[in-house]
């Protein structure tokens, strides 16, 4: 996307083969501005990590005592949390450092180079915070890194080194490692088991020598080109996803400059729409007229543009005939219809309706891709690239992604009706006609209901056989002087 790419960075020597392979970067490694002194001494490895964060702590007990700074970076939160507790055990005065102090961090950071510091910070954490020393700490040796645990990436390992020897200052790091370590676990463990076993380690006991940690060395090569290769095949799914982005996106931004010739657009896309139209109902060059389903025709171009054609004027023309009579009608009557509204309302109109249609089209094209990626895997099965075979799907998706933006845009274009000034005033005027209706009716319905309910009032009750006072028509011994059930004698006389 960019005419230049660089960028500067402490670590980016590990990754110079994916840089040069990406992105075609050369990476360049520029001398410190003062040597470097610090010690960075060879990994020590334990059988279990249970020995391994003991000796840890023997060792930032040492180190405390004389009043040196430590810095000790683990691979994960539950793993400071591990030390956070060896340590409160042992009473040795410590602040953690885990990504979740937000607001403490740098402030933590900063105090970790002062004498008797301990610090516990996971890989991720304190980045980018100069550690200052005083020359107090630099005649004990600067500031003490201790790692852990190696991290998959050497890269993350040369950022926690990198936090001690800054500027010419003095210090020193140390890896401790068990075979029990998860890049240990995965890679190597069981030739330096064999190793120890031969040498009669015991518990407690660790081993120290360059092979070894050569071999470490090696383990992380391994884990970082498993993980470039992943990336880089990512990449080359995304590049083909990324090619149809900048194609919609290009047209989008087309779509969104005023000055865009829409109408040219609309006109190029109802000739393609016909001419898909007609040939799916059997009408090209070259096929007899009898051949022609011109039914279907009429009934596709009412159903999907609202347009309607009679019988009468679609028979006995030849393909040619046909096509330029209905480009010719089609053209006029959305002419007809668009010229009812001013050229700028029109141009906005037809343009936000495109962008509609669109973004919602490519909503939905990404999510196929997405559901074809995640499944493409399974075609290697069957002796198939899947790259190759995702290329092919996603390029007949995308044909049919521009089709569809294109021919649904036309039909939304053509199915959207306008209302004249005097056609809305017509409808507002009904509306208000039937909102007084309706107030009308439930006035009127409030009022019977209040009759119903009121007393009778007089002083002289009405006899059983007059009409009832309430106006319904009835009988008063019908209506609201009727009385229960008849008892007794009454009731057997059948009165």
């Amino acid at each position: 996307m960019y005419e230049k790419l660089a960028g500067m960075t402490g670590t980016a020597q590990t990754e110079a083969t994916e840089f040069a392979e990406i992105y075609g970067l050369d990476v360049i490694s520029i001398p410190t501005n003062v040597p470097v002194i610090r010690k960075d001494m060879p990994d020590l490895i334990y059988k279990t990590e249970r020995e391994k964060f003991d000796a840890v702590i023997r060792d930032i007990k040492e180190r405390n005592k004389k009043g040196q700074p430590v810095l000790v970076g683990t691979a994960s939160i539950e793993k400071s949390e591990v030390l956070h507790e060896l340590l409160k055990k042992e009473k040795i005065p410590h602040n953690v450092l885990n990504a979740k102090n937000h607001e403490h961090e740098a402030e933590i950071i900063k105090d970790a180079g002062k004498k008797g510091a301990v610090t516990i910070a996971t890989n991720m954490a304190g980045r980018g915070v100069d550690i200052k020393i005083d020359d107090e700490v630099r005649k004990l040796g600067g500031l003490y890194i201790i790692g852990t645990e190696r991290h998959e990436s050497r890269r993350i390992d040369n950022q926690l080194r990198g936090r001690s020897g800054r500027q010419g200052d003095p210090g020193e790091s140390r890896f401790y490692l068990s075979l029990e370590d998860h890049l240990l676990r995965i890679f190597g463990s069981e030739r330096i088991k064999t190793i120890m076993d031969k040498m009669g380690v015991e518990e407690g006991e660790y081993i120290e020598s360059k092979m070894v940690t050569r071999a470490v060395e090696k383990a992380q090569k391994k884990v970082e080109n498993l993980h470039f290769e992943s990336r880089k095949h990512l990449l080359e799914y995304d590049d083909v996803a990324n090619e149809q982005r900048k194609l919609v996106y290009k047209f989008r931004h087309e779509l969104l400059n005023p000055e865009f010739n829409i109408s040219e657009k609309i006109d190029a896309v109802r000739e393609e729409y016909l001419e898909h139209l007609m040939m799916e109902c059997g009408i090209f060059d070259g096929a007899p007229q009898e051949d022609f389903d011109l039914e279907r025709l009429r009934l596709k171009l009412l159903e999907e543009l609202g347009e309607a054609f009679e019988p009468e004027e679609l028979e006995g023309k030849e393909y040619s005939d046909l096509r330029e009579y209905l480009l010719g009608e089609l053209k006029a009557r959305y002419e007809s219809k668009m010229g009812a509204i001013h050229p700028d309302q029109r141009n906005e109109i037809e343009r936000i309706i495109y962008l509609q249609v669109l973004d919602n089209a490519w909503r939905d094209h990404l999510y196929q891709m997405d559901i074809l990626k995640t499944g493409i895997g399974l075609r290697g099965y069957n002796q198939k690239d899947p790259l190759v075979e995702y290329k092919k799907e996603s390029y007949n998706l995308f044909t049919e992604l521009v089709e569809s933006i294109k021919f649904e845009a036309l039909k939304t274009l053509y199915l959207i009706r306008f209302k004249s000034e005097e056609e809305m005033q017509q409808e507002q005027e009904a509306i208000e006609r039937m909102r007084a209706q309706m107030e009308a009716e439930m006035e009127n319905l409030s009022t019977n209901k209040e009759e119903e309910l009121a007393p009778l009032t007089g002083s002289k009750k009405p006899k059983r056989n007059d009409p009832c006072p309430c106006g319904s028509g009835k009988k008063y011994k019908h209506c609201c002087g009727r009385s229960g059930p008849k008892r007794g004698l009454l009731a057997e006389k059948g009165e």
